[in-house]
């Protein structure tokens, strides 16, 4: 796999692991959802699953691609990613009080956010030890900043977490904004590696 397309793959690694966090709680809890309302919410479930599932199998099939592929997937991913968010709020707003499973919920997402920030993470460090003395350095400098962003990201979800009586807009704004740091991160991370790599 071209060094280029880890941003991509780390992208999509990132929401598919949040995904399962999401399905992982909420079937969970399904069976507590009252008997009136529990078509709806296996519905909902169910096409979060599929979602989920397609989001899986596109992400897989260009497991190989390079940058210019995973720049059109993305697009692709980002709709389905969307989608999944969209039902996941309407299965919060209509069962999440009846089940109080905001903050577990909550947690299990927050979760997976820190397992990516620590797997590409590690990936760089990977990356950076194949890498020459004097290209290392560029890199390790990249490595550096997204262990930085990852120790606030995990510190806010963190004191999130134990405000514990935050509602879901408040918990789920706070889950948007560490995604967008790691995707920053994330992307001035591989862009380092691509500098340095064109550099000789």
């Amino acid at each position: 796999m071209a060094s280029t397309a880890h941003f991509y793959i780390n992208w999509a690694k990132e929401r598919l692991d949040e995904m399962d966090a999401v399905l992982a709680s909420l079937e969970g809890k399904a069976t507590q959802v009252a008997s009136d309302s529990r078509v709806a919410a296996d519905k909902i479930i169910a096409d979060l699953r599929a979602k989920r599932d397609a989001f899986s199998s596109e992400m897989k099939k260009q497991s190989e691609a390079g940058e210019a592929t995973w720049q059109q997937t993305k697009a692709r991913l980002e709709s389905e990613w969307n989608g999944f968010q969209t039902d996941f709020k309407m299965f919060i707003e209509r069962f999440g009080e009846q089940l109080k499973q905001q903050k577990s919920t909550f947690e299990g997402v927050a979760a997976a956010q820190v397992k990516a920030w620590r797997e590409s993470t590690q990936k760089l460090l990977a990356f950076s030890e194949e890498m020459t003395a004097s290209r290392r350095a560029q890199i390790d400098t990249a490595v550096q900043q997204m262990k930085a962003e990852a120790s606030a990201a995990e510190a806010s979800l963190q004191k999130l977490a134990k405000a514990g009586s935050e509602s879901w807009s408040a918990l789920s704004a706070g889950l948007a904004e560490s995604r967008a740091a790691f995707d920053r991160a994330n992307q001035a991370a591989w862009e380092a590696i691509k500098r340095t790599s064109s550099a000789g």
